[in-house]
Formats: structure tokens, sequence, C-alpha cells
């Protein structure tokens, strides 16, 4: 039967980090051992006390509508792990809880008109430049590039800015690239912004802001503490290993808040409410697994650069923040397609192709160092040997 999808179902498109994610699960079905670089969801799991506590919330019957912004108790949390986090404390009334990604969509259609434009890093995360295309906004592209260490420069931002403009999305630290944006640069976005009144959604900045190594988290929203235009959006997904509890919340100008909870409330209705008990305890609870998860990460980190970098056709610039690597195939003459496909087909590495992230992402693929140091220095052997034709 064919179906007469609206155009805006017809401009959906799946991820293709699940795409390669299915088609390894069907490779490993055959009895294929794979090294799996492809997605960012951490080897650890969730803390015992966290899914104590939502076991707990169960039972005792939190099963129930609750305020679509978030239960008070988790928007408390919020506030103080801001303070403790940021050295400044958002009002109650300005968070919004509700699964992260979410956000991405609601912050646009609540600030962007079709037609209107945001500016997005590339290369960058893949949702976005999908999310644009649902709601029909235009992307104003701000390239980054590895000599700048893929960081958003000043000069490169402004030659983009037009009076259609109304979001900035900023990565610091990024994905795919891993680079952090300094105190400094943010400083001078911050006015750029402000002198052309344009928002800020401070997205992966804050997702991955307990995943910084060797300097301290800076975030653009120390210039206004949310009040005029930045919005956090922050989750639990990778600092507690909560990838698949969905939950995540938003830092935002009251107003904006209002129509961000009324978009919760229309769509999801609202977290449910043990969910973000969970939460609760997560923020408030032992944080020792956070910095247990930092220094195995940046373990894995050097061991996947090294290994990489030893490598003669490719090479890595070392990631200041997150659990990426971004590697510069372009020696290799293939594209960033080609190099995927042949590294899974050929060494059973799964990765992905830097295009997924943008066009500026050819010539790259991203890795994730989310697995064992065995299996990373197992997949960084295997990559040398196909590279090396000995597979």
């Amino acid at each position: 039967m064919d179906h007469n999808f609206s155009s805006d179902a017809q401009k959906l498109v799946g991820s293709s980090t699940f795409k390669i994610s299915a088609r390894t699960k069907e490779l490993e079905s055959l009895g294929l051992d794979i090294i799996h670089f492809e997605i960012g969801d951490p080897d650890f799991n969730t803390p015992s006390h966290v899914i104590d506590t939502a076991i707990d919330s169960l039972r005792r019957g939190d099963t129930h509508y609750v305020n679509p912004s978030g239960i008070f108790e988790l928007r408390e949390a919020i506030c103080q792990s801001t303070f403790d986090s940021l050295g400044w404390e958002p009002a109650i009334d300005q968070v919004v809880v509700a699964p992260a990604k979410s956000f991405i969509y609601f912050v646009v259609k609540a600030l962007v008109n079709p037609g209107e434009a945001v500016i997005v890093a590339d290369p960058s995360y893949s949702s976005y430049f999908s999310t644009f295309d649902f709601i029909g906004v235009k992307a104003k592209i701000v390239p980054l590039h590895e000599k700048n260490s893929f960081k958003m420069k000043v000069a490169d931002l402004e030659k983009v800015i037009t009076p259609e403009c109304r979001l900035l999305i900023l990565n610091s630290p990024g994905n795919p690239t891993g680079a952090v944006i300094s105190g400094e640069d943010l400083a001078e976005i911050y006015k750029l912004c402000q002198k052309n009144n344009i928002y800020i959604l401070s997205l992966s900045d804050e997702i991955y802001s307990k995943m910084v190594y060797d300097k301290p988290h800076e975030s653009i929203s120390i210039h206004d503490h949310c009040k005029e235009r930045t919005i956090i959006l922050n989750g639990f997904s990778k600092a507690y290993a909560m990838t698949g509890w969905r939950l995540g919340y938003a830092i935002a100008p009251i107003e904006i808040a209002k129509k961000l909870g009324l978009m919760v409330e229309m769509v999801i209705s609202n977290v449910p409410p043990f969910i973000q008990h969970a939460g609760v305890a997560a923020l408030k609870g032992d944080q020792t697994a956070i910095s247990s998860l930092l220094f195995e990460l940046k373990k894995r980190r050097d061991i996947l650069v090294d290994g990489i970098n030893a490598i003669p056709s490719i090479s890595c610039i070392l990631p200041e923040g997150a659990f990426y690597a971004f590697v510069n195939i372009k020696e290799t003459g293939m594209t960033s397609l080609e190099f995927s496909k042949l590294a899974l087909d050929k060494a059973g590495v799964a990765v992905l192709p830097g295009t997924d992230f943008g066009a500026n992402g050819e010539g790259y693929v991203r890795l994730a160092f989310v697995t064992s140091t065995a299996k990373i220095t197992e997949g960084v052997n295997r990559l040398s040997a196909l590279l090396n034709n000995k597979v």
C-alpha cells in the first residue's frame, strides 16, 4: 500500500549511528567479532544507588502524572548541582525536565520560525540538521578546521551572521571532535550573540561537562546565568551511564522555560516520576563514580590516540573532552564512507564516517572510546593490519 505522508514526515531520516549499530549487531549474530567504536554509549553500569532509588520509587507508587516541567525535588537538585559545577544557581522556574534530545527540537521550535536560521558548526551532531529540515529552518554553517583543533573561532562565526539568525547551537566539548572552546573565546562568542540578539543553546557543552580532561570545564552560561539568551541542555546519559533512562533537563530564561514546559506537557505529558527520583539520587548521591569514569576514559583516550598516530596513513589530534576521537583518514585516499565500510567488513571495526556530522567531516571518521582498553587496543591493531595490507 502506498502511504501519503505529510511533507514534514517525508523529511525524516534515521540516525546513521543507529543504522550502523544495527548492521554490527547483524554481523555479530552471524558469529563475527566486532569492535564497537561507533556509538557513544559508555560500557559502565548506572550506579547501584540510582537503580535502587528508582525501584523504591516504583514500589511506593510513583507511577502517576506529575508537573510537566519536572518534580520539585529534581529541579531543586539541578539548581544545586548547577551551583556546585558552574558557580551560579538558577531559579526553580528556569528548569524544565524532559528527555535531553527532545530539547533540541523544542528549543528550535520555540525560538526559530520557518525560513529563519540557526547557526551550527560543521562537523557537529547529526540530529541538529535533521531537526532543522523537519521544522523548516535554515542552517548557517560555521566550518571547523583541524588546524584550529576543531574549535569554533569568533571570526568564522561573525562571517555567517545575518539578520535572519535567531539561535546558535554551541558544542564544547564537541561531538564528534572532543574540542573544548576556551573561556576567552566563549566570552567573545557571547558578546557577538548579544550584539546581534541571537540566543545560545549550550548543548554538548553541558552534556559532556563532567568529561573535560586536563583543565576545568567552562560554560558560556556564566555570562548571563541563563536569564537573558543562554539555554543550557544537560542530561544524565553520559556522566551517570544512564543512556537508556532518557532523562535530561534545560535551564533557560523563565519565559522560555514556560514555553518549553508547555511543549513537554503537549508532547510527553511528563517524564515518569520514578525516573526523576533516580535523577535526584544521581545528583545528590556519591559522585566518586564520575571521577573513576573520567580517569578510565582518559586512559582509553590516550591508548586510542597513541595507537592511531602510530599507523602511518591516519592521524588524530588529542580530544580535550567528551569521549570521541576524530581521525583524519585523508592519506588513505578513501572517502569517509568507504573507509567505514572497509573497516567494518574487512577488519570487524565499527566506526562512523565523518560525513554523518556534516560535509566538513569528509576525510575523517569518528571513534568513541567507550569500550575496554583491551578492545581499544585490539581495534587499533586491526586497523593497523588493514591499512598495512595484512588483512
